[in-house]
């Protein structure tokens, strides 16, 4: 067990309210982003779907993007990197050309669609700026969470920030006059999540089954969320949209089932709806809501986290689960090493 990648992980969960509002400052101010902006707009026509390519956290962080592109009337989808470079090779003149995000700028699939690339511009959304798919890009974006030593936190959030920005750029939404709110309520969500993390740990200890649930922007919270928990822990995790999970998962939920629900934005009610339903169904429910609180029972533990507007929940809906995989690593310790899948 490694008490030292606790601390690490202790620490780069802390971190993101800093890297989160770096981030904003650098999308706002900086002249080459700017720029790098402006390329992106011309280099992706109107009248084709905008796709995203990505792989781990790097996939979850690109759904804020394609529905943020999405909820603006805008056709935009998310693939595995690995499904569009070994099948789509017949369509890739249907789409724009894709948007490939990349934390590590190593990762084998991501490098090699970049020497793939066809005479369309290549764009990169990468956090290592000494990378093979930083250096081979044409259009650049940087996602300034610093090193991460741990299994991806700041790098999802702000991946999926810097997502959230591009998308919005590209439908002409003024996103700067959101950040203030946006980094304010993250941070005090991230207080609260942390300050009941020994409470989430307790109330779930029972679990055989645990399954993170969401819709929306939320969706790749819950993915990212599922795949921290079972990093650290080894426990088997699994994320389900909320549609999903009504279409056969919630069929075996019982007294051994946990489920955590990030109820948050315009589907708020059906996240609510379906934790009370899974609580009828002898299950327990992590609900983190933004609004008014339902009352907390035996089998439902609500967590307030703060509102923000629209799409950025994408943000706070993976901080239960983050500070649930803080609190099991405390109580269990870990083994986690980071391993990192890279091109030769």
């Amino acid at each position: 067990m490694s008490n030292d990648m606790i601390d690490v992980f202790r620490g780069e969960v802390e971190e993101q309210p800093k890297r989160l509002s770096e981030l904003f400052a650098a999308y706002v101010t900086s002249p080459e982003i700017r720029a790098q902006m402006e390329a992106l707009k011309k280099a992706l026509p109107v009248e084709l779907p905008v796709l995203w390519l990505g792989m781990g956290a790097s996939f979850a962080a690109s759904l804020a993007g394609a529905t943020s592109l999405l909820m603006a009337g805008r056709a935009s989808f998310v693939l595995e990197a690995s499904e569009w470079l070994h099948y789509a090779g017949s369509v890739k003149q249907q789409t724009a050309a894709p948007i490939l995000v990349t934390t590590s700028g190593v990762s084998a699939e991501l490098v090699e669609l970049t020497r793939k690339a066809g005479p369309s511009p290549l764009i990169v959304l990468c956090n290592q700026n000494d990378s093979p798919c930083w250096e081979a890009a044409d259009i650049r974006f940087p996602i300034l969470a610093g090193p991460e030593r741990a299994n991806a936190t700041k790098t999802y959030v702000n991946s999926a920030a810097a997502c959230i920005i591009l998308a919005s750029e590209l439908t002409g939404r003024e996103w700067q006059r959101e950040v203030e709110q946006v980094a304010e309520g993250f941070a005090r969500s991230l207080e609260t999540v942390l300050r009941r993390r020994k409470e989430m740990e307790e109330f779930s200890r029972h679990a055989k089954n645990i399954e993170i649930i969401g819709r929306g922007p939320s969706l790749g919270g819950a993915i990212m969320g599922a795949l921290c928990i079972r990093e650290l822990t080894r426990m088997r995790i699994f994320a389900h949209s909320g549609g999903g999970f009504r279409h056969g998962p919630n069929l075996d939920v019982d007294g051994s089932h946990v489920a955590i629900i990030p109820a948050l934005g315009r589907t708020a009610d059906l996240g609510i709806r379906l934790a009370e339903e899974c609580v009828k169904r002898g299950g327990s429910v992590i609900l983190a809501v933004s609004g008014d609180l339902p009352k907390t029972s035996e089998r439902m533990l609500c967590i307030a986290l703060e509102q923000v507007p629209e799409p950025w929940e994408a943000l706070i809906s993976v901080l239960v689960a983050q500070a649930l995989t803080l609190a099991l690593a405390e109580e269990r310790g870990t083994d986690y090493v980071r391993i990192q899948t890279t091109s030769e």
